[in-house]
């Protein structure tokens, strides 16, 4: 069945992007820790972020081809350097005009499952100018909260993803199917505490043991990003409100 008598519609994970990518004027990813946060931090710095699968060989011809920076595993990452990674606190010292190649397997491979339907990264740092590009493009909109993956690689839906999409579907115009108004009030019944909420959940506390409660904070934050990062020809670029 589809969710084809909305305008906004709401899908998880790998099957959301296959469901609705054909059925949807623009889709819009949310990958709160952290694709989409990396993306929005890097995008508002006039960065050209490019997504791509977790294969090392083709990020490192990716990198190659665009004269890019590749991020490395965020177990790598040496915060006094200047390598980036899937941390937003390693997004803050990049400098405008610069491109990044993000891996993830997450965000960054159902960014490149849509096809020829317009790709947005959309979070909680964003949430208001992507919603307003996504009403720009279109007025079919598909978000897509990723998850995470379990052992066997199977989805699991995440809180912050789920009201990271919410958050976009409250500044969205039109009827949202019952699958989008089940994210909005998620968000809705947490405005005011997304930022303690987000650290008890499953993929907060795991990035606070690891050493990383700054990205959990700075996940949190919400509208302080004027952008809205669209796919153009294979990367993330800034999109700003005065544009639309």
């Amino acid at each position: 069945m589809k969710q084809s008598l909305f305008d906004v519609r709401c899908e998880w994970g790998h099957h959301g992007v296959a469901k609705l990518r054909d059925e949807c004027d623009v889709l819009i990813i949310v990958d709160v820790l952290s694709f989409s946060t990396c993306v929005s931090i890097a995008c508002a710095k006039g960065v050209k972020v490019y997504p791509c699968a977790l294969d090392s060989d083709s990020a490192t011809e990716l990198a190659k081809e665009n004269n890019a920076r590749l991020a490395v595993k965020r177990s790598q990452w040496q915060p006094d350097s200047d390598q980036v990674c899937l941390s937003p606190l390693s997004m803050q010292n990049l400098s405008s005009g610069e491109n990044i190649v993000l891996p993830s397997p997450n965000g960054a491979t159902l960014s490149l499952m849509a096809g020829n339907t317009p790709v947005l990264a959309g979070c909680l740092r964003n949430a208001r100018t992507v919603a307003a590009a996504a009403m720009h493009l279109g007025s079919t909109i598909g978000v897509i909260p990723t998850g995470e993956r379990w052992e066997d690689d199977s989805l699991r839906p995440a809180w912050e993803d789920l009201v990271g999409a919410g958050a976009i579907i409250n500044e969205l115009d039109g009827e949202r199917s019952p699958e989008a108004a089940v994210a909005e009030m998620a968000y809705l019944s947490v405005v005011g505490e997304v930022g303690q909420r987000m650290h008890n959940t499953v993929s907060g506390r795991e990035l606070v043991q690891r050493g990383f409660e700054e990205d959990v904070l700075m996940a949190c934050e919400e509208n302080v990003d004027a952008v809205a990062p669209k796919l153009v020809q294979g990367s993330y670029q800034a999109i700003r409100q005065s544009r639309f």
